[in-house]
């Protein structure tokens, strides 16, 4: 099966998708390759199903999750965005960085200090998830996609970092 991911899902390949449909597509390919429909299936088709399976879990996982989305739109175009040695930033987006990292450092007790301080970031990683679509899908800027997609999967895990210390707050 050599389809991409939005093939499989029949769905254009764009950073801006309908989620509802790459679900519900998912889910049509998982009840089809169940493995309970291939009880009596010859060994051959039962590896066949159980591939697409893990193809479907695969490729939803990356379409469903922005950062995952933008990074395999780039990886059509042969970027690879998100290489270790690829850190290069821009000095106010570096700054930004800074801030919040001492934000963090700063609410590091303060549970609404927090609260505000993911919702202000998930705020921006909306912003850069706007311009991402305009980057991919309008304007095919490839190169500057992948220096929009190194700012959101930054902000990704300093969101992963806020959420694991507001749930130490909230025990």
């Amino acid at each position: 099966m050599n389809l991409n991911y939005f093939e499989l899902f029949e769905l254009k390949p764009a950073f801006d998708i309908d989620l509802a449909a790459l679900e519900n597509n998912y889910r049509k390919i998982q009840s089809e390759s169940h493995p309970d429909r291939f009880v009596t299936a010859t060994s051959a088709e039962k590896l066949a199903s159980m591939q697409t399976a893990t193809l479907a879990n695969e490729a939803y996982q990356t379409l469903k999750k922005p950062t995952n989305r933008a990074k395999y739109l780039l990886e059509l175009q042969g970027i690879n965005a998100l290489v270790d040695n690829n850190t290069n930033m821009p000095a106010d987006f570096l700054m930004q960085q800074m801030e919040w990292r001492e934000a963090v450092e700063g609410n590091a007790t303060n549970l609404s200090g927090m609260h505000r301080l993911l919702r202000d970031i998930k705020h921006e990683a909306a912003t850069l998830q706007e311009t991402l679509a305009d980057e991919l899908d309008t304007k095919k800027a490839w190169q500057a996609a992948a220096e929009t997609l190194r700012k959101l999967q930054f902000m990704d895990k300093l969101r992963e970092e806020i959420a694991r210390k507001l749930a130490i707050l909230e025990d």
